[in-house]
């Protein structure tokens, strides 16, 4: 619609509309002059590595060798390495819905079972012990957390990860904790990485994150896996076979992200926040919509089940019909198996937050009662 001059509002697209900040740019443009080009070690450069267990330690307080990390072409690659070395077919992974829906195609792509916690806005999307505890089974190999969430923007809280933490000690299995929208964090909310809970947890815990979400990376495609020595020599191997290394010179860029002045990156999270704040505001105001506040991500997940129904029975036709009638591109909320939602990304400017907003809600005053 855009080809065709059509003025679209975008709030689908998942990534930072921030330009990379500028030492990481050049940190590349050097390397290319220098004839960095070429192959690296698959699972990355050392430094890079070492780079990366610099910032675990620092930042998350988790002490990982630079020979248990991984780097990889983007976190989403880190997670479908951690599927194809834990998972074998038959093996159950339980994922927490709302979800980002790679989870489960990857889970399925290594021929395990994804098994579906729903959780509503209610609760904050976090799942009780109960539910927890009632999805795992003989077969359940993992569970798969991603806090802060996309596409809800919620955190699970200390004592929900302490109860994943001791389920997974209890019946022996794996945690992947996707972390990579952990500088993206509103209104002084804390997200603890679940693998520094103890030592036991530290040694069943698959620890991914990437460049992409905190320092406006995402064409850079480098993400990273650190975990047992095992499991990173595994997914080394694997991606030795798949893809071998990241891109070069993406690499020395990612170096400069992990020694940028924090200030950079609290920039642009205090402008991601303050969006929040302004698209939060706005959808509260319109008639049936409600939101939980979201404590991270760039996402707000608004409940429109008052709108549907009669011609517009799900969250899908009640997309199509606000790009349709208001011009205006969302996510329906079933992709992420949060049906009666729509995902809207505030990864854009303020000026189009509010003309999207009023786009939106000019288009449901229109919608029969």
């Amino acid at each position: 619609m855009k080809a065709e001059g059509i003025d679209v509002i975008a709030f689908a697209v998942g990534e930072p509309d921030f330009n990379t900040p500028e030492p990481i740019i050049e940190a590349a443009i050097q390397a290319l002059h220098e004839g960095f080009t070429k192959y690296t070690p698959s699972a990355g450069t050392p430094k890079l590595k070492e780079a990366i267990a610099g910032k675990l330690l620092r930042e998350n307080g988790l002490a990982y060798k630079p020979e248990q990390v991984v780097v990889s072409c983007g976190a989403k690659h880190s997670v479908y390495n951690t599927m194809q070395v834990l998972v074998d077919p038959g093996d159950e992974v339980i994922l927490i819905a709302p979800y980002w829906m790679t989870y489960a195609d990857q889970i399925r792509l290594a021929g395990g079972v994804p098994v579906v916690i729903s959780t509503t806005g209610e609760s904050g999307f976090v799942p009780t012990y109960d539910q927890l505890k009632e999805a795992i089974s003989p077969r359940t190999k993992a569970i798969l957390i991603n806090s802060p969430s996309n596409p809800t923007g919620g955190i699970l809280p200390r004592e929900t990860l302490k109860e994943i933490a001791a389920l997974a000690i209890r019946h022996d299995f794996w945690i992947v904790a996707d972390e990579i929208y952990e500088h993206l964090i509103y209104g002084g909310a804390k997200v603890p990485s679940i693998a520094g809970l103890s030592n036991e947890v530290f040694e069943r815990t698959i620890t991914i994150n990437g460049c992409s979400k905190s320092y406006a990376m995402t064409g850079w495609r480098i993400g990273y896996a650190a975990a047992p020595l095992p499991v990173a020599k595994a997914m080394s191997n694997l991606q030795d076979q798949v893809t071998s290394n990241p891109t070069s010179f993406a690499q020395r860029g990612a170096i400069a992200a992990f020694s940028l002045d924090p200030s950079v990156v609290e920039k642009m999270r205090a402008e991601f926040e303050a969006r929040r704040d302004l698209i939060v505001g706005l959808i509260r105001q319109i008639p049936g919509l409600t939101i939980p506040e979201p404590k991270g991500a760039f996402y707000a997940f608004p409940n429109v089940s008052a709108y549907l129904g009669g011609s517009l029975a799900t969250d899908e036709d009640l997309a199509t019909y606000l790009l349709t009638e208001a011009k205006v591109a969302t996510v329906p909320g079933s992709v992420f198996e949060g049906p009666g939602h729509l995902r809207m990304s505030y990864a854009t400017s303020r000026e189009d937050i509010e003309k999207g907003m009023a786009r939106i809600a000019d288009a449901l005053g229109r919608l029969p009662a």
